[in-house]
C-alpha cells in the first residue's frame, strides 16, 4: 500500500506512550472549551428528515462524477436548497477529461467571517472493497449521501438570526474515485479551494457520520482547537459517547485543501464502517440517530461560534 493509499485509508492511531500524551492533551482542551458554550438551546434538526435525504439520494442511482446520477445528485441538493431559501450555484470544472461540478450556496451574507461547511455527493465507481462485486458501484448511504443530508436538514433548521456568520455550504463533486482509473482523491474540494475569491474563518467536513454504532474520532490532520470546540459542544449536548476527543485517524478528506491554505479546517468522520467502498453501503446501514446528534452539535456550535 502506497502512503496516500494509508492515508485515505485512514489509519489507525497506535496508542504508545506519544499516542497517549497526545489523547490526554486533546481531552483537556475539549474540557477547557465546555465552559465557554451557554447550554444549547432545542434544536429543530430532525434525523428522521435527514435521514429521507439520504434515500432519496441513493434512489437516484449512483452519483457518480460526469454520469447522469452525478448530475441528478447536484440537481437534487440545488432544489432541496431552494426549498428552504437558500440560493444555490453551481461551480462547473473538469477533471481527468470528466465534467464536474459543486454546489455552493450562501446565507448571511456580509454578516460576519465566513463559517464554510462541506460535505461530497459523489459515489464511487467500482466498490473496490467488495470481495463479491468489487465492479459494481457503490450505493454511497453512509459515504457521500450521510454528509449531505446533514448539510441539507441544516439549511432547514439553522436559525439564521442566532448565527454571527456567513455560513456557505459546499457539496464536492469528484471526491471518491481515488486510485480508480488514474483518478485522485479530493478533486472537487481541490478546485474550490485553489479558487476562493474570499477565505473562511473556519472549514468543517462531514463525512461518513451516519453508522448506527457511531464513534467520530480527532482526526490528526484537522485543527486541534476548532475540533476541541466542536467537540465540547457535542459533549454539553450529552453526546459525549459519540464525539471522542482522542486522535485515532489521519484522513484524506475534503478540508485538506482548505488546510493547505492556512485555513483552521476539520473532519467530522467516523471511518470505522464495514461497508466503506462496497454495494452493501446502503440506506438501512444508516441512522437517524446518528444524522440528528452531528446535525445538532453543527446547529449549536453554529449559533454559539462567537463565544
Amino acid at each position: 500500500m502506497s502512503d496516500h493509499q494509508a492515508i485515505r485509508r485512514r489509519s489507525l492511531w497506535l496508542m504508545g506512550s506519544a499516542g497517549i500524551l497526545a489523547a490526554g492533551a486533546a481531552g483537556v482542551l475539549v474540557v477547557a472549551w465546555l465552559g465557554a458554550f451557554s447550554t444549547p438551546e432545542l434544536s429543530s434538526f430532525d434525523g428522521a428528515r435527514a435521514y429521507d435525504h439520504v434515500v432519496s439520494q441513493v434512489a437516484l442511482g449512483p452519483r457518480v462524477t460526469g454520469t447522469e446520477g452525478g448530475f441528478a445528485g447536484g440537481h437534487y441538493i440545488a432544489a432541496e436548497l431552494a426549498a428552504v431559501g437558500w440560493e444555490a450555484e453551481f461551480q462547473p470544472f473538469e477533471y481527468q477529461g470528466t465534467p464536474a461540478r459543486n454546489v455552493v450556496a450562501r446565507a448571511n451574507v456580509g454578516r460576519g467571517p465566513i463559517i464554510l461547511l462541506g460535505a461530497h455527493y459523489d459515489t464511487r465507481r467500482r466498490a473496490d472493497e467488495d470481495a463479491d462485486r468489487p465492479m459494481e458501484p457503490v450505493p454511497g448511504a453512509n459515504d457521500g449521501a450521510s454528509g449531505v443530508a446533514v448539510l441539507l436538514e441544516l439549511a432547514r433548521s439553522l436559525d439564521l438570526d442566532r448565527v454571527p456568520n456567513e455560513i456557505w455550504l459546499a457539496f464536492f463533486d469528484a471526491e471518491d474515485n481515488g486510485r480508480l482509473d488514474g483518478w485522485d482523491w479530493i478533486a472537487g474540494s481541490t478546485y474550490m479551494a485553489a479558487n476562493l475569491a474570499f477565505e473562511p474563518e473556519a472549514m468543517v467536513v462531514v463525512d461518513m457520520v451516519g453508522d448506527a454504532d457511531q464513534q467520530i474520532y480527532f482526526d490528526n490532520n484537522s485543527d486541534r482547537e476548532l475540533s476541541a470546540r466542536v467537540w465540547a459542544v457535542a459533549a454539553q449536548l450529552g453526546y459525549g459517547a459519540n464525539f471522542l476527543p482522542f486522535p485515532r485517524y489521519t484522513m484524506l478528506d475534503d478540508h485538506i485543501p482548505f488546510r493547505d491554505r492556512g485555513i483552521p479546517a476539520i473532519d467530522i468522520i467516523d471511518f470505522d464502517y464495514p461497508h466503506w467502498h462496497t454495494t452493501e453501503d446502503t440506506p438501512d446501514k444508516v441512522s437517524a440517530d446518528s444524522l440528528e446528534r452531528v446535525g445538532r452539535t453543527l446547529e449549536a456550535f453554529l449559533e454559539t461560534v462567537d463565544n
